[in-house]
């Protein structure tokens, strides 16, 4: 019986050690500690980053979009996203916008093995760079969650781990422009990362379109800091 228990309580102790980063994006000091950038380096500027594109019509709007607006940003790019538009992924590139990476597969990482998981990040790689002729530096990984293993894999590459400190939740079919800008610039101030997305592959159908109204709002709130609109490398 002792035993039993003690194997048991091994058990649990593996599994809170393999998912002790996962929450790190509702406790910043969970992040702090495994080193998980979840604000700018420099607490200076304002970078807004979007995930889980490319995406045939999302992308191109929201490239028009920041075009207008005059801002650059950071897109994490999924692997199988940049196989299926690889032209899309090189426009993001050839407009001057960050490379990063969301993985190959948007799937959740604490379901995945760590062979698994290496196996996605080093064809995300692959992809992406054949994609965008970009090396890239930072990784966001599906939904947010890391585990310990792919936190040690995502190193291994060279990368630096980045989630976010406001998001606009656009992902969801409630959302509006009006909802969509006001999240996400909640008690903006220098230095936060905004989560958004330019692709609804792993969201509400068309939700893209909500966040490319929502733009104009979050840009306005930004320059009304008088902060810069940068990379996420850019302060680094």
């Amino acid at each position: 019986m002792r035993a039993r228990t003690a194997g048991a309580l091994g058990l649990v102790g593996t599994a809170a050690v393999w998912s002790a980063p996962a929450i790190a994006p509702l406790t910043p000091p969970v992040g702090r500690a495994f080193r998980i950038r979840m604000r700018l380096a420099r607490h200076s500027g304002v970078a807004l980053t979007f995930d889980d594109g490319p995406h045939r019509e999302g992308t191109p709007a929201v490239l028009a979009e920041l075009e207008r607006l005059g801002v650059k940003a950071t897109f994490f790019l999924i692997g199988e996203q940049a196989e299926r538009f690889p032209g899309l992924a090189a426009e993001i590139a050839a407009a001057g916008h960050e490379i990063a990476v969301h993985g190959y597969r948007h799937r959740f990482l604490l379901r995945r093995s760590p062979r698994a998981i290496e196996r996605d990040l080093d064809r995300a790689r692959v992809v992406i760079e054949g994609a965008t002729d970009r090396s890239p530096v930072c990784y966001r990984p599906p939904y947010g969650v890391f585990s310990l293993p792919s936190l040690v894999l995502v190193r291994r590459q060279g990368w630096q781990p980045v989630l976010w400190s406001r998001w606009g939740c656009d992902w969801r079919a409630r959302e509006t422009p009006a909802s969509i800008a006001r999240r996400a610039t909640a008690d903006l101030s220098a230095g936060d990362v905004v989560l958004l997305h330019d692709a609804d592959h792993y969201s509400a159908p068309g939700s893209w379109r909500r966040t490319v109204e929502a733009l104009p709002a979050i840009v306005e709130s930004v320059l009304a800091l008088g902060e810069p609109l940068v990379a996420v490398t850019q302060s680094t």
